[in-house]
């Protein structure tokens, strides 16, 4: 029977079937064996393969289908190991806050080009608008214009009063849609405001270090009622790039992969060559300085 992942604890594993009953199940020894680059040899949204024996009342995975598409990270800030966050995605969205906890732009831009990267369908869900002073939604303004003219889609929401509900209701409705972001940022609270009927776990925020603490503890996919899916994730404190190459970081930029057609060079890295339409972008206004300094911090990196 096939089936798709809806939670992984690593010992076991959920399943929904094709007629919508949920199992849980083993994975095949092998697998374990077959892909050490990961930490996580299944992942939520892997479209699986279940046998199920008289012996036992558990499933079986014998076997995982290719994935369209998936989004990792470094497993640990130093490890050369991915984790994969979640498969066969239509969009991976960052849920934002500009306090409470704060969001950094480097945190943001290092996501959103994992997800281009890896074709993905990105954007950002601006929340906590609620607690926004008059400086901090001039911020929002800003940086929504920025990330909007780069190409990815940008909501301002507030959970807690419901503002911007509808607009992200539609964007999600067939979808599955994957939630990520730091401890504290309202992944859960958000899914809740979406969709009443779901009860994820919410916590505080940490009041010493005002950071997010983790009520999420293992990635869990919810179904919409209106039609759809949403993958929670645990909070993330970083997001480490893995099997990128320098080469490779400028197409994760869409404004500067629009210009690259209008530099001397094709191979441009828009660093030091002359003739550079991004570099000429930065001194008209028409290139963030902002997510080029992302830009260079990430090459610096590789």
């Amino acid at each position: 029977m096939k089936g798709t992942v809806i939670k992984s604890t690593g010992s076991w594993t959920l399943v929904r079937l094709e007629d919508g009953t949920r199992h849980e199940c083993k994975l095949k020894g092998n697998f374990r064996m077959r892909d050490i680059k990961h930490t996580n040899p299944v992942a939520i949204g892997d479209r699986v393969v279940v046998v199920f024996s008289e012996q036992d009342s558990h499933g079986l995975i014998v076997a995982i289908e290719p994935r369209d598409n998936y989004i990792i990270r470094k497993a640990t800030k130093l490890s050369k190991v991915s984790h994969i966050i979640a498969a066969n995605l239509d969009y991976a969205f960052l849920i934002v806050t500009l306090a409470h906890p704060r969001t950094s732009n480097g945190f943001i831009d290092r996501f959103l080009v994992t997800a281009t990267g890896y074709y993905i369908p990105a954007g950002l869900i601006f929340n906590k608008i609620d607690l926004h002073s008059a400086k901090e939604d001039q911020e929002l303004q800003s940086l929504k214009k920025i990330y909007e003219d780069a190409g990815y889609l940008c909501y301002t929401v507030s959970a807690l009063r419901g503002d911007g509900m509808e607009s992200l209701r539609s964007i999600l409705k067939g979808k599955l849609s994957l939630f990520s972001g730091h401890s504290g940022a309202g992944k859960s609270a958000l899914i809740k405001a979406i969709d009443p009927v779901l009860a994820p776990k919410t916590g505080k925020i940490s009041g010493f270090h005002h950071k997010g603490m983790h009520t999420t503890t293992f990635a869990e996919m919810y179904e919409i009622s209106s039609g759809g899916f949403i993958i929670d994730t645990p909070g993330i404190k970083e997001f480490g790039l893995i099997d990128f190459e320098k080469p490779e970081i400028p197409r994760c930029f869409p404004e500067m992969e629009r210009l690259l057609p209008l530099c001397q060079y094709k191979n441009c890295s828009h660093t030091h060559e002359p003739g550079c339409a991004v570099k000429s972008g930065l001194i008209d206004g028409t290139v963030s300085r902002l997510r080029y300094n992302s830009y260079i911090s990430i090459l610096n990196d590789r």
